[in-house]
């Protein structure tokens, strides 16, 4: 079988089932697991799967969210490396809002003992990571929150982020591209990355390549807004000139 026939029908199987996983898939068509990967990348950077750990599940559902356990394993490497690059964006002694994001949680674990900031964040993982830290001054947003994310949000984290300025605003989203803009599923964690992006002079985007593209229920802003996108290098170079034409530049890390 060749590759484009077997991608095909891998295709197949995560439409019928929901969802397909490496170890399986390469028993069913006799390859490697890395040749299973292979073709998970391919029809995940074609837009019609999702690269999950262990597997894919079939792309087309707006509102499609995965949880905070399954997002950490996801494009690990390439979010070790965003994170490890926006440390050159934190401003000397400086205010920062970290956004609720697998990506920006490793930002917040990588920050330097000897870093002095005030840190905003609406993420409670974040924030547990950062209660400790000696020359941080942390500031925790309240409101409801979600399970799936572990963020806060509704008129309480609104009201918060109504009322300060921050020096960069560490933002994360679902999806992004000069198409959509800046989306990701639910319609409250939007409201709140809109707040934060309004409160920040600077705005970096940490994202990693497979959510170039995508398109999500809630959108909260456009690629324009964003003055840095810090990204991996499975975003072409082609792709990468295309968003700094618009305004953003781009690092891929």
């Amino acid at each position: 079988m060749y590759a484009p026939e077997r991608q095909q029908e891998i295709l197949r199987l995560a439409r019928d089932s929901g969802r397909v996983d490496v170890i399986s898939l390469a028993e069913t068509f006799q390859v490697t697991a890395e040749t299973i990967r292979r073709d998970l990348k391919a029809l995940d950077r074609a837009g019609l799967v999702r690269r999950v750990h262990g597997g894919a599940i079939p792309s087309g559902r707006l509102d499609l969210e995965p949880d905070l356990a399954e997002r950490e394993t996801t494009a690990a490497d390439e979010k070790d490396r965003i994170a490890r690059a926006a440390l050159a964006e934190l401003p000397a002694d400086g205010t920062v809002i970290v956004d609720a994001g697998s990506t920006s949680a490793r930002l917040a674990g990588s920050l330097p003992v000897d870093a002095a900031l005030t840190v905003v964040t609406h993420s409670l993982p974040i924030a547990a990571r950062l209660a400790d830290h000696p020359g941080i001054q942390l500031h925790l947003v309240g409101g409801r929150v979600r399970h799936r994310t572990r963020a806060a949000v509704d008129a309480w984290a609104l009201r918060a982020y109504g009322e300060i300025r921050a020096d960069v605003l560490f933002v994360a989203a679902n999806g992004f591209s000069t198409q959509y803009g800046l989306t990701t599923p639910d319609l409250a964690e939007a409201a709140v990355k809109r707040a934060a992006v309004a409160a920040a002079r600077r705005v970096v985007l940490l994202a990693d390549s497979s959510k170039h593209g995508q398109e999500h229920f809630a959108r909260f802003g456009d690629l324009g807004d964003v003055d840095l996108l810090i990204t991996d290098t499975g975003l072409s170079p082609q792709d990468a000139a295309d968003i700094e034409r618009g305004g953003t530049e781009v690092v891929r890390a």
